[in-house]
Order: C-alpha cells, then sequence, then structure tokens
C-alpha cells in the first residue's frame, strides 16, 4: 500500500486530503509543515508527498529543494493558493512534479496522486523481461533472440506500461495519462496509432502480444 506524507498546516484541509486519499486505498501521514515532514522522513519511506507552500517554519519551496538537494526523488504534489505563474515556475524549478490551485476538486487530486504514482513506478523498473524478451527503459530498446530495436518513446512507453503487469487491463485514458501526461490534448486516435505500429514491429515477438479489451482498453497477454 502506498504511504502518502501530507503537508498542510491548515487543520481542515489536512484532514480532508487524508480523509479523501485513505478513502482511495493510501496510508496517510500527515504533518503540519515542512520540517515535520523531514523529520518523519528519515524514519519513514513514503511513495508521495502532498503539500502546501505557505507554511510555518519550512514551506513547501524549502522542503522541496531540501528534499531535491539530498538526492531525493519522492513524487511532489503542490497544492496551494498561489497561483500566479511566477509561483508555479519556482516550484518546477526546484523539483516540484505536479502542481494544484486552491480550491481544488478532490477528485482531480486523487487523479494526479495515481498518475504520479504510476509515473515513478515506471520511471524506478528500468529494465523488465517477459520470457525471452527483454525491455530496457533507457535505450527504448525491445531484444529478443539476440536482435535489438530501438523504438520511438511514446511507443515504448507504451509498450513498458502494459508489460510492467501483463493480464492488467488499461483504460485508453489511463495509458494517456501516463505516458503523454495529464495536461496532454492528444486524442485516443494517436494512442491507437501507437498500438498498431508496435504491433506490426513486434508481429513475430514469440513472448507476448497487445490486446484489445472492447470498450475498456489493451492489455499485454503471455504467449503460451
Amino acid at each position: 500500500m502506498f504511504r502518502i506524507l501530507v503537508v498542510e498546516d491548515d487543520t481542515e484541509l489536512r484532514e480532508l486530503f487524508c480523509e479523501v486519499l485513505s478513502s482511495n486505498g493510501y496510508t496517510i501521514i500527515p504533518v503540519s509543515d515542512g520540517l515535520e515532514a523531514l523529520e518523519v522522513m528519515e524514519h519513514t519511506l513514503v511513495d508521495l508527498i502532498v503539500s502546501d507552500i505557505m507554511m510555518p517554519h519550512m514551506d513547501g519551496y524549502e522542503l522541496t529543494k531540501a528534499l531535491r538537494e539530498s538526492g531525493n526523488t519522492v513524487p511532489i504534489l503542490m497544492i496551494t493558493a498561489r497561483d500566479a505563474p511566477s509561483d508555479k515556475r519556482e516550484g518546477f524549478r526546484l523539483g516540484t512534479d505536479d502542481y494544484m490551485v486552491k480550491p481544488i476538486d478532490v477528485d482531480e487530486m486523487v487523479w494526479r496522486v495515481e498518475a504520479l504514482l504510476r509515473r515513478a513506478s515506471l520511471a524506478s523498473s528500468r529494465i523488465i523481461t517477459v520470457g525471452s524478451t527483454t525491455l530496457d527503459f533507457d535505450s527504448l530498446t525491445v531484444t529478443a533472440d539476440n536482435i535489438s530495436i530501438e523504438l520511438p518513446q511514446k511507443e515504448f512507453g507504451v509498450l513498458f506500461k502494459l508489460l510492467l503487469s501483463p493480464g492488467r487491463i488499461f483504460t485508453r485514458r489511463q495509458i494517456m495519462d501516463d505516458i503523454w501526461g495529464l495536461e496532454s490534448e492528444t486524442d485516443t486516435h494517436t494512442l491507437e496509432v501507437h498500438i498498431s505500429r508496435l504491433r506490426e514491429r513486434l508481429r513475430s515477438n514469440p513472448d507476448f502480444e497487445i490486446v484489445t479489451v472492447r470498450g475498456l482498453g489493451y492489455k499485454a497477454v503471455k504467449r503460451s
């Protein structure tokens, strides 16, 4: 179960965020400022941080900077009332992964948390093997029978995501959000084109195939 550190000095908001995230299956650790967050992270592994910016003792910017300078790459979703472009730019410059402006839609917060966790999981798994086929995230290559092919980045991302969980159905929206990003205006036809190209490139692969699940999305299925 993923652990999420909620860093918010407003008691009502902190409780709301914790309640919503907890109801979606996450383990929640609530704190009221950046210093408390760092103290918790000295002895507890967290998978994602939801943080305000304006807080006493240590604000969200300072927390993000401290974590990134120490080499910590935990995903950070910043939620704040500061909506100026300069504020967002500063957050991203320091290492924030995503940004929401108050008042927020808590359902959207959950979607963004899910997307950040998926991306973190994708990035942490650099090489996966299915049967005799190996996918190398760093070189964007698929190797089977000692023959390697390099795929375009988006095609490789789609394939890598499907093969991280063989047999699991991913909706078109899940794949689009993860590979193209939540803010992308790319439509699902683009995904269909990428799936078609992958099938053509890998039609002779002995280890897996990409299956369309009518009305739902796609899944990678291991061949017998």
